[in-house]
């Protein structure tokens, strides 16, 4: 037998079965940079009586930007990407790996589900699989792509994962068929209206919308360079004393990424409640995870807004980046839909995410620190090691239109006026900073050097 031959007619049926896959793994790393493992895994399937040419799983190790990455890809061309207990111990394998050498890894999934006929089997690999990627949390930046369908249990997956990737007019995600979904819905709707990025606004799993596969490439480079671990947490910038006098007038979140931040080096992160704005950057060379709320009138916190926050500030002190809170938050958002939700659970695991983070953390309040805005993210108590307010910011127990009434009620004076005179009497921050609870009371133009010199005092 001519095993050298042999060995190259095995490969061209592995290659053929995987030419679209090994097309798409190239266009997101470095080229030629990939090199394959477990590449001829294979096990009987028995129900569809063939091979699997490589389990369906296409798994290797590889560069991007030159950072060295796992990558994990779903191969849709075998048996619809339907996950088998031997593909499963194949992408286990790949994990423990990263695991052992501290290395980030990317999934490519695109599956219908499991492979008919295994049964329990399949479902103990699952269970394997879950449970392992769970285990990785806060190990290696573990980073997924929703390449197309992917239906059933490995869709946990991408909410486990730091970072989900949709692309667009392609990504459809659920745990079950959209169709089944749909119809025990009694409705008629396509997939896309099911499981697209759209439709799962409110579930907190997609970090980042992207045209292709390509477009993940930069995204995941940069999130790399900022992690210390990863890349470099501190790098040497200019204009570090420069004033930005139009914060004065305008302190939006849009102004405070474009202008707070260094130049080009911000990524916002998670498409949910978008009044939130979950920030990775450098301020002063110095890599930072930054929370913005967003908006002329005081945010208040749903479910959403508050789980976007609780798992941003997890990540944040997974990868010890400091974490900074430009406030502008009232607490919690008046509703009956709101009261019958799980928002007091996620403040609650935000509270816990956020006093497990041990870098410098650091509050500025923006526009407004109301009630329980301020008691989360303002307050020393909670363990903000530099806290200071913008001149015209307002720091009160309720905003100035309830303020009012309870406190002014008696009199029938107008209620506007009213709120008026207990936001001068009451909200001034200088009544905080003389209790100690604010450090210092600034010009919104001074932001960035404040920021940089407690940063350069309070990082690790």
């Amino acid at each position: 037998m001519d095993k050298i031959n042999l060995l190259k007619s095995r490969r061209d049926e592995l290659n053929k079965a995987g030419k679209d896959i090994r097309s798409t793994i190239q266009t997101l790393i470095d080229e030629q940079s990939f090199v394959e493992l477990s590449a001829f895994s294979f096990s009987k399937n028995e129900f569809y009586g063939e091979n699997a040419e490589g389990e369906g799983i296409v798994t290797g190790f590889a560069t991007i930007d030159s950072a060295p990455v796992y990558v994990v890809a779903q191969n849709f061309a075998v048996m619809n990407g339907g996950l088998s207990k031997a593909a499963c111990d194949k992408i286990i394998k790949c994990m423990k790996t990263a695991e052992k050498n501290g290395t980030p890894i990317i999934y490519l999934l695109n599956t219908q589900g499991v492979q008919l006929g295994e049964g329990i089997s399949v479902l103990e690999g699952l269970s394997s699989l879950i449970f392992e990627a769970n285990a990785l949390r806060g190990v290696v930046p573990q980073f997924c792509i929703i390449n197309g369908e992917v239906f059933g249990q490995i869709s946990i997956l991408s909410a486990i994962c730091d970072f989900t990737f949709a692309v667009a007019k392609k990504s459809v995600l659920s745990i079950t068929s959209p169709f089944v979904v749909s119809a025990k819905s009694g409705k008629n709707l396509p997939k896309e209206q099911v499981g697209g990025a759209d439709a799962l606004s409110n579930t907190n799993i997609y970090s980042f919308k992207i045209n292709s596969v390509i477009e993940a490439k930069t995204t995941i480079s940069k999130i790399l360079s900022l992690l210390p671990a990863f890349g470099d947490g501190m790098l040497d910038c200019e204009n570090l004393n420069a004033s930005i006098p139009t914060l004065n007038k305008d302190a939006s979140a849009k102004e405070i990424i474009a202008k707070v931040f260094d130049k080009d080096s911000t990524l916002e992160v998670g498409l949910s409640a978008p009044e939130v704005k979950c920030v990775l950057g450098r301020i002063g060379g110095i890599s930072v995870g930054a929370i913005i709320f967003d908006g002329e009138k005081a945010v208040e916190l749903n479910s959403v807004s508050a789980r976007k926050i609780k798992c941003f500030a997890e990540f944040v002190s997974y990868y010890d980046l400091p974490f900074i809170s430009f406030v502008n938050a009232n607490g919690i958002e008046v509703s009956m839909e709101t009261a019958n939700s799980s928002v007091l659970k996620d403040v609650a695991d935000y509270i816990e995410a956020f006093d497990s983070i041990e870098n410098a953390k650091i509050s500025i309040v923006t526009k407004n620190a109301i009630g329980l805005g301020y008691t989360l993210f303002s307050s020393k108590s909670a363990g903000f090691d530099y806290a200071c307010a913008f001149a015209n910011a307002n720091i009160a127990m309720f905003d100035s239109e309830k303020g009012a009434l309870i406190e002014y009620d008696d009199k029938k004076v107008d209620k506007d006026k009213l709120a008026k005179k207990y936001e001068d009497e009451n909200s001034d921050p200088i009544s905080a900073a003389k209790g100690g609870y604010i450090d210092d009371i600034i010009e919104p133009q001074f932001v960035r050097q404040y920021l940089i010199a407690s940063l350069q005092m309070l990082i690790r």
